[in-house]
């Protein structure tokens, strides 16, 4: 009786069972897992936004704290300009792709790719200083893990691998439960906190010891350091716009109310924690977070806090979702452009873009290990990237609104492969945009120079050396699409004539299989062997002659140890010859079970692909002899046992 082996492997138990490609349109997700996916980012900044901002006014004195409060108003005034913004760019580019769209199809490709580089850097900041905080809030908890900070950090960010690969709808559900848990306890507080609040029951904060004293007056360029310090706020906010594809139809209008939901509760939750903030005196501290302050003077010590402690952090890791699920479709736009791999484009087998996936993961962990997890050596790197990709993706809109003027009423307009119409309300449209690119570019200079010494020039010099790479690979494809071209050419279909060399290492059965593949074609062929050892080759030419007579063996003598050398020769001295012949080289090789069983063998034949990859005319084909555990265990043994 035979039984079926049904045993899974360990990539289908780790990622599940492959999707087939007709099952794309039910991997799209609804409205509430959808702002887990993509709002985590934006949402979980709420829980460092506010800080950010007392720590820059602090420089002047913990009296003009205050200023919080208008400057998280004018932060929240940005994001709705922001929101308006990128809500008529959904419906505009129902496809996805937000600024790098945007900015291809009105401001050109040098634009373009400058938006997609910052935007790229900042999703691989994203995780790493998500995943950075977290841990940081983790071994806040439990200084006993200190010391393993980065280990912590690149453990997170393999599981989040996993999770990702595993698909879009598999990550929704998994981020969703602490995505709303945060949510949950965040409104909680902001509620018991008003309550308190107005009641007059909420207590200043006790026990916090300040990170710095006033060193300088309060001055415009303060408020506006402060003001952009603030705006990690606004992080994330682009990444429905990019992930439209994801949605469940109709798209743009689902993907659309997702960003008003995730923009009110993000205005909500900032300001609201900003006042609270203020209510309860917080201020900038190294051992505690402005955020826990206020949680601590709004529920005490008691288990809620413990909770909203807990929300945080995990909130704080979930963010770097957003970019998990955000770089690997923009990766595959600039790589199906050709400024990027094409292996990008590729869907794996639970229809994500694995490649992006795990690039991203991969750069993000060299950055963890770099600055050994360290939020305060990431920071400075941050957001500068997404407030250029914002600038530039108003500025194209700004450009679209002034080619769509120009449309005359009741005409429509293929433009950039979508139909567009006139649109009555274009100029009001317009300036939303180019208010928007005005602001965030303000925002931008102001990160650019107040964070430049802290590292921020890493940025700047990593974005056009960025766009320096894009382009060159974007030279390599265009270069080899026109070569391959047969526009133009001689090229003919004729056959040619073939020259087959087998090669003989040895004379076994897996050499015999690739001689008897040699036959099968039904062409001359020529055995071939590569002269290391002198003593093995007379005992090679002795069993050729016993099994194969008088069939030629070709000697190629290499008294340098060489395998390619005297093979790549007498390949060049053929084709000298003829020099319209193909070359055909046929190797034997033994092919294994296991990986480690393979590592065992000399696995010669990587090394005559590479050394042959720029011969022309000559073409390789490797013929596999598969050994099994089943077969080695019924072979004979040595003495007939």
């Amino acid at each position: 009786m035979t039984t079926t082996n049904t045993r899974r492997p360990f990539s289908q138990i780790l990622l599940g069972r492959p999707l087939d490609t007709a099952a794309a349109p039910h991997q799209a997700i609804g409205k509430l897992p959808a702002l887990a996916v993509f709002a985590s980012d934006a949402l979980s900044s709420v829980a460092y936004a506010t800080e950010e901002i007392l720590v820059i006014l602090a420089l002047a004195g913990a009296a003009y704290f205050f200023t919080s409060i208008p400057i998280a108003l004018a932060i929240s005034v940005l994001l709705l300009v922001l929101t308006i913004s990128y809500r008529q760019t959904i419906f505009a580019y129902p496809g996805g792709g937000g600024a790098y769209i945007v900015a291809r199809d009105n401001l050109g490709e040098l634009p373009a790719q400058t938006a997609g580089a910052a935007l790229l850097t900042d999703y691989i900041l994203t995780v790493a200083v998500s995943i950075s905080s977290g841990v940081a809030q983790i071994t806040s908890a439990f200084p006993a893990l200190h010391p393993y900070r980065v280990e912590l950090a690149l453990g997170l960010v393999l599981l989040m691998t996993i999770i990702n690969l595993r698909g879009v709808k598999e990550s929704s559900t998994t981020f969703a439960i602490p995505t709303y848990f945060f949510l949950g306890m965040a409104f909680l507080m902001l509620g018991v906190g008003l309550f308190r609040w107005l009641t007059g029951t909420l207590t200043p904060v006790t026990g916090v010891t300040a990170m710095t004293a006033a060193v300088q007056p309060l001055t415009l360029f303060l408020i506006l350091r402060a003001f952009s310090s603030g705006c990690t706020a606004l992080t994330g906010v682009e990444a429905i716009s990019n992930g439209i594809t994801a949605f469940k139809e109709p798209r743009s209008r689902n993907a659309a109310t997702t960003m008003l939901a995730m923009s009110g509760i993000l205005m909500i939750m900032f300001v609201g924690i900003t006042l609270l903030a203020h209510a309860v005196v917080a201020v900038p501290s190294e051992t505690e977070t402005v955020i826990s302050q206020v949680a601590r003077s709004v529920f005490g010590n008691g288990p809620i806090y413990i909770m909203m402690l807990v929300a945080t952090t995990t909130i704080l890791i979930m963010a770097a979702n957003t970019s998990f699920a955000d770089f690997p479709r923009l990766a595959a736009l600039h790589a199906g452009d050709g400024f990027l791999p094409r292996q990008l484009t590729f869907r794996g087998s639970r229809l994500v873009f694995s490649w992006g996936i795990v690039g991203l993961a991969s750069i993000a962990s060299l950055l963890i290990v770099v600055f050994r997890a360290s939020v305060s050596a990431l920071i400075p790197l941050y957001a500068i990237g997404v407030f250029l990709s914002f600038t530039l993706s108003q500025t194209g809109m700004v450009v679209r609104w002034q080619k769509i003027s120009r449309i005359r009423p009741g005409e429509e307009h293929l433009l950039h492969g979508a139909v567009v119409r006139y649109d009555p309300r274009w100029r009001l449209k317009q300036v939303i945009n180019a208010l928007g690119a005005v602001m965030t570019g303000v925002v931008m200079l102001v990160f650019a120079v107040t964070k430049f010494r802290d590292g921020a020039w890493l940025v700047i010099l990593l974005t056009p050396t960025l766009v320096w790479v894009f382009f060159r690979i974007h030279h390599h494809y265009r270069k080899v699409a026109a070569e391959l071209s047969l526009a133009g050419t001689q090229s003919v279909v004729a056959p040619r004539q073939v020259i087959t060399l087998v090669m003989v290492d040895n004379l076994h059965a897996s050499s015999i299989r690739a001689i008897n593949f040699a036959l099968s074609l039904g062409q001359p062929w020529t055995a071939v062997h590569i002269s290391i050892d002198p003593e093995r080759t007379v005992d090679l030419q002795r069993k050729w002659v016993a099994r194969m007579g008088d069939r030629p063996l070709v000697i190629l003598p290499s008294p340098y140890r060489s395998l390619t050398q005297p093979l790549l020769r007498h390949v060049r001295e053929l084709r000298e010859r003829q020099p319209d012949a193909y070359i055909h080289l046929i190797f034997g090789v033994l092919t294994m079970e296991s990986y480690w069983e393979q590592g065992l063998h000399q696995n010669s034949g990587a090394a005559f692909r590479l050394a042959f990859r720029q011969v022309e005319g000559v073409a390789i084909t490797n013929v596999p002899f598969q050994l099994h555990h089943g077969l080695l265990a019924d072979a004979p043994r040595p003495g007939g046992e």
